[in-house]
């Protein structure tokens, strides 16, 4: 039986749809983690978040790295406290790594490269992680950016949106 979520996930919509917007997929079942993971390449693994602003650093972070002429073949999110199975899936495939919200991963073959813990992303700001992450895609990618045109991007909910406000989610009072 699937984990309900702890957040409304209408509530936290616009903190998925600004990563989606740049074309990083939103995995709702642990079986969409093991697909994207099981292809070829490189894949970008996103743990999202409502929890503190270093999500607010994350997210437009990682749109931001998504504008470098070198990307990962494959871009995915779970949702920490929405997705809780597929979360679980991910972080499963974060070897040697506690788990993080958020957190990023960029993997190779299935096996983890490059990873950006909360403890990291919380020092951050948005063109450090974004920083960060172009040189691991330089690095290690070899698909041509960005995800988006440049527009696209510029139109994206790029803001430092933290999430501490979205209310824990009980159906029952729908």
């Amino acid at each position: 039986m699937p984990l309900p979520p702890l957040y409304d996930p209408d509530a936290v919509r616009p903190m998925w749809e600004e990563l989606s917007d740049c074309r990083v997929m939103p995995l709702h079942h642990p079986e969409d983690v093991d697909e994207m993971l099981a292809k070829p390449g490189t894949a970008l693994m996103v743990v999202n978040s409502v929890c503190g602003c270093a999500a607010g650093s994350a997210r437009p972070g990682v749109t931001m790295a998504l504008q470098h002429t070198r990307i990962p073949d494959q871009m995915g999110t779970v949702f920490a406290g929405v997705d809780r199975d597929a979360t679980d899936r991910a972080r499963g495939y974060m070897t040697d790594v506690p788990p993080s919200s958020p957190a990023i991963a960029l993997f190779k073959d299935g096996q983890l490269i490059h990873m950006l813990e909360r403890r990291h992303i919380e020092r951050m700001a948005p063109d450090m992680v974004a920083a960060n992450l172009a040189a691991a895609f330089e690095a290690h990618c070899e698909t041509e950016g960005p995800s988006v045109p440049r527009e696209v991007w510029e139109r994206s909910a790029r803001e430092r949106m933290c999430g501490s406000n979205v209310p824990i989610f009980n159906p029952t009072f729908r």
